[in-house]
């Protein structure tokens, strides 16, 4: 059964979906008068639907039964290093499909990858977009958020309000054996292929950030991010 975004809130009895939704729904998904689909509007409101009236631009849905689910009670940040290759795009589009709170771009010292101007705004569009579109394929009731560029300076200042936990292969601490506050938020700091350069990590950590190791195998930074987020689900219980 497709998933599919809303712009709206979702209330009443009847839905729309419109532009890309709306063409997605006719022209890619195929569907028809009298097919049903869930629907959401990434608030925690979904809705099984069937199809009333179907267009190219304009897609009209009757609501058959509404749900709301609660916002998750601990969020969890992936910080993800600019890469090369589109490996910070799987890197987040994962991310997503593992209930991720939230994507933050960083800027780090050794990423290939630049962001300025226009390029800043357009990455940052790119990675909307995947995000929506993983979280309508895990049929998300809460959709993720992408939050604006970030430097490392910007990083240290989210240390004093945070935990932040920095996937560093020579830590001396494993991601597993941390302590974790009972609640908050948790921050997951995730470098380019190149590694987290020495000054960054030394900056993170003064700041009260905490280098943590995986296991005795390095991750691609496309695999590091999604592999720890699924340990941090496991270990907080968060896939009851």
């Amino acid at each position: 059964m497709a998933h599919f975004y809303l712009a709206d809130p979702l209330t009443g009895t009847e839905a729309a979906l419109t532009g890309e939704e709306a063409r997605h729904a006719a022209q890619v998904a195929r569907l028809r008068v009298g097919e049903r689909v869930v629907v959401g509007d990434g608030r925690g409101r979904v809705a099984d639907a069937e199809a009333v009236e179907v267009a190219r631009d304009r897609v009209v849905l009757r609501v058959l039964a509404l749900r709301e689910e609660a916002a998750p009670e601990r969020r969890l940040v992936l910080v993800q290093a600019l890469a090369k290759g589109g490996r910070d795009e799987a890197a987040i589009q994962a991310a997503t499909e593992l209930g991720v709170t939230a994507v933050v771009p960083w800027q780090a010292a050794r990423s290939v990858t630049r962001w300025s101007g226009p390029k800043a705004v357009a990455g940052g569009a790119r990675w909307t977009s995947i995000v929506r579109e993983a979280g309508k394929q895990s049929m998300r009731p809460w959709a993720a958020e992408v939050l604006p560029l970030a430097s490392t300076a910007d990083l240290a200042a989210l240390a004093a309000t945070s935990t932040v936990l920095v996937l560093e292969p020579t830590a001396a601490v494993r991601l597993l054996a941390v302590d974790l506050p009972a609640g908050g938020e948790v921050v997951l700091v995730v470098g380019p292929e190149g590694g987290i350069a020495p000054e960054e990590l030394e900056r993170l950590t003064a700041a009260g950030a905490t280098p943590v190791r995986l296991g005795p195998l390095v991750l691609r930074t496309s695999t590091a991010g999604p592999a720890a987020l699924a340990a941090l689900a496991a270990k907080l219980d968060l896939w009851p």
